[in-house]
């Protein structure tokens, strides 16, 4: 089958799980897991920062930066689109009681930085206290420019604040521009990015920042459940997806836009060619196309997607060249009938 419906679906190489099976572990609350800190060693040097923090999941890592950066009544501003407000369960507000302030996302999936500014609540008793601004990169598949990075974080030092990146795909932004990941986590306080998407790992997420900053965000992880014993199992995985994934991600982005070019062939199909920069392609159906049947369809070709009417096809590890354009084929086949 091939799966499009994300690239979370990958699964570990044979290379992981051979890393996996002869891990060298221990008690990683204790501190004494020594696969887990040498993951942690190299995340933090590979994005330019003083600590890492090893966690299960992305959803987890930006909890643990907001619950790090901001206290009970704290305000963190963040995009409509962002999946840190909208796709993590309110967390920030249910676990943290930290208030987001969502502004709209442009087409390029930034923020206004004017938006922001007003956004910012002034030192008042009536407001919440803003305390962090958050982004994302890539965001529904497009990159943030690094000169608007850089005037975001210029933004937030002149406002006194804070400023974390959901980097849960921020190698595939850094592979696009051909730039090392510590290029684009250079402008933020804290970053995250997850082993477990286009990296192959099975498990897991890395928040990194400042010593201080992540002490406090390994007291919260252990709050919330997230403090792993023999967790070396997992980080072996991990350190294989930053050493042995990363460069592969543009063979994803070919597959991308060879995918996206495809299917803009169709009359039944619409894709913006523009907005295809990494391993995500968004298309649009003709409103003659019930998308329910459609999706039936083509798992019956070997082609697995999640029913919309616009469709998010995602590329990864576990899906070829040939995989695209069978999948090509499928979509033509099944629009024909």
């Amino acid at each position: 089958m091939i799966d499009l419906r994300s690239d979370t679906v990958t699964h570990p190489t044979a290379a992981m799980r051979a890393a996996m099976a002869k891990a060298e572990v221990g008690d990683d609350v204790y501190g004494d897991d020594p696969t887990v800190n040498r993951l942690e060693q190299m995340a933090a040097e590979m994005l330019g920062f003083e600590e890492a923090l090893f966690t299960t999941s992305g959803t987890q890592a930006n909890l643990l930066a907001l619950m790090s950066h901001c206290q009970r009544g704290d305000e963190y501003i963040c995009g409509q689109q962002a999946h840190n407000y909208k796709y993590e369960a309110g967390g920030a507000a249910v676990l943290g009681s930290i208030q987001p302030q969502p502004i709209a996302n442009m087409a390029d999936g930034s923020l206004s930085l004017s938006a922001i500014a007003d956004a910012i609540k002034p030192d008042d008793v009536h407001f919440a206290r803003t305390r962090l601004i958050s982004l994302e990169n890539t965001i529904a598949g497009k990159v943030l420019p690094q000169q608007y990075l850089a005037d975001a974080q210029r933004l937030a030092f002149s406002k006194g604040l804070k400023i974390h990146l959901d980097g849960a795909r921020v190698a595939n932004a850094a592979v696009a521009q051909g730039l090392e990941i510590a290029d684009i986590t250079q402008f933020f306080d804290s970053a995250t990015i997850c082993l477990s998407k286009g990296l192959c790992a099975p498990v897991g997420s890395l928040l990194v920042g400042d010593e201080h900053f992540i002490q406090r965000a390994r007291r919260w992880r252990k709050m919330l459940g997230g403090g792993m014993r023999q967790a070396g199992i997992l980080a072996a995985a991990g350190e294989l997806a930053l050493t042995q994934q990363v460069a592969r991600l543009a063979e994803d982005h070919a597959n991308a836009r060879l995918l996206a070019e495809g299917l803009s062939a169709l009359a039944e199909v619409s894709v913006d060619l523009s907005l295809v920069q990494t391993n995500m392609v968004f298309a649009e159906l003709d409103d003659k196309v019930n998308p329910l049947k459609l999706a039936a369809q083509l798992a019956e070709c070997g082609v697995r997607i999640s029913a919309a009417k616009s469709l998010r096809l995602v590329t990864h590890h576990d899906v070829s060249g040939a995989d695209i354009r069978k999948t090509i084929g499928a979509f033509k086949q099944c629009l024909a009938q």
